[in-house]
């Protein structure tokens, strides 16, 4: 997982990384930045904050919602609003990715006019991605094979040119997700706002043919085709 920001990954993918790391996977979280100067507005209101105590703050609340969720974190500390990923900063995305030599990748949609910082984010995957494919790069590392690239639903989908093509059952999971989201207590405002989407995605799936037992589901669309020996 690649996340622009610190909370990013809660909000929108919480729920697939808490089953995945169920499933007994290995489950890890790459935030490129703390998102300390414009995603902390509930710390920003606080009398004499400072961007150091914006970052120690947004630290703590990841670092405890990656532990509900059961997933590893680190940190790039690139700087948001804007974030800018120069040579060095991939150079630590592709070692990230060679490391831990994915199945799959999830980050952020393409383009969204609200959050630039989220389509770095996502042009970074991709380059990342294809840096450490190559046999030629830093040979003491093994490339990565060829891992699916699954955006995640974006805050505001229709401005974003989202279309979902995979609506994921986090049913078994939600009270995991639910509890990182309330870890997330400088944009505590979102946690209802997420709850609801999940609800919202869970009845799409159900109409989709999904079991009716699912209630809550997280959207995702993938960058690159499916492959099979079926139709179905």
């Amino acid at each position: 997982m690649v996340s622009a920001h610190s909370g990013d990954f809660v909000w929108r993918a919480g729920g697939a990384l808490a089953l995945y790391a169920e499933r007994g996977y290995d489950v890890r979280i790459v935030c490129l930045s703390y998102g300390e100067r414009g995603e902390s507005q509930g710390l920003w209101r606080q009398e004499g904050m400072t961007l150091e105590k914006a970052k120690a703050g947004r630290r703590a609340e990841a670092e405890g919602a990656a532990e509900a969720l059961g997933a590893a974190i680190s940190f790039l500390d690139l700087g948001d609003y804007p974030l800018r990923i120069d040579d060095a900063g991939l150079d630590r995305i592709v070692g990230a990715m060679r490391s831990a030599q994915p199945e799959l990748l999830l980050t952020h949609v393409a383009n969204d006019p609200y959050n630039r910082d989220h389509d770095a984010a996502h042009e970074a995957t991709l380059l990342a991605r294809q840096v450490a494919q190559a046999a030629g790069h830093d040979r003491s590392t093994s490339p990565i094979g060829a891992p699916q690239v699954l955006q995640f639903e974006p805050h505001q989908p229709e401005q974003c040119g989202f279309a979902p093509n995979l609506l994921l059952d986090i049913t078994p999971v939600f009270d995991r997700k639910r509890k990182a989201m309330e870890c997330m207590g400088a944009q505590a405002h979102l946690v209802q706002y997420y709850t609801d989407l999940g609800l919202r995605r869970g009845v799409q799936a159900v109409r989709n043919g999904g079991a009716r037992s699912i209630v809550q589901a997280e959207a995702y669309q993938r960058v690159f085709p499916i492959v099979g020996d079926v139709l179905l």
